[in-house]
């Protein structure tokens, strides 16, 4: 059975100055996800990827929920024109509603600030306390060198074998939404594999 999904959170890049396959993804996956009616959440950003994407959403007739803390709005790094603004205190509680708000997580590539939100997130999952599919959409192969560290934290017990099903790799916007409609919630017991 697919998963009904209404909200996918895109942890995406800020940068300006990326090569075109970046953008050109960002722009497919937010068209797709307008024509499948799907809402995206993101961290509200008024450039780069993060702008990008919501521009092809909103460009497409689809609907985001940004979410940007305080400083960066007296900053004016938000989007202009999205559907919803959510202004929260700080970075810690931006991450925690963009993933309450989520049916399901997708990682573009970007800098520190998306790794740290696609690490903290397969940690939540290996605790249990996210459920949702987590999706890797590993464009222009930028994610290889992150798969393969994975892969080694794995294979010399830093993580358990389980882990490698906490989230899914992805080679373009269309297969990352297909993924997410056939990727099943995972159960809070999967914490017991938390300690190795």
């Amino acid at each position: 059975m697919k998963n009904n999904i209404k909200n996918i959170c895109v942890y995406s890049a800020s940068s300006t100055k990326l090569d075109p396959i970046y953008y050109n993804a960002a722009n497919e996956l937010g068209r797709f996800m307008a024509q499948r009616k799907i809402n995206l959440v993101n961290g509200a950003g008024g450039i780069g990827l993060m702008k990008s994407i919501a521009d092809a959403v909103l460009d497409n007739g689809g609907k985001v929920i940004g979410v940007i803390p305080h400083f960066m709005v007296e900053q004016n790094w938000q989007h202009p024109g999205l559907t919803e603004l959510i202004e929260v205190k700080d970075m810690h509680e931006r991450k925690k509603l963009m993933a309450e708000k989520s049916d399901a997580i997708i990682a573009m590539p970007g800098g520190c600030g998306t790794l740290e939100e696609l690490l903290e997130i397969i940690t939540w999952k290996q605790l249990g306390l996210y459920l949702n599919p987590i999706i890797i959409l590993n464009i222009n192969s930028f994610f290889d060198p992150l798969l393969e560290m994975l892969e080694k934290a794995i294979d010399e017990n830093f993580m358990s074998q389980q882990h490698a099903e906490i989230w899914r790799v992805a080679n373009s916007a269309e297969e990352a939404l297909d993924m997410i409609e056939n990727t099943p919630k995972w159960d809070a017991s999967i914490r017991q594999f938390a300690k190795i």
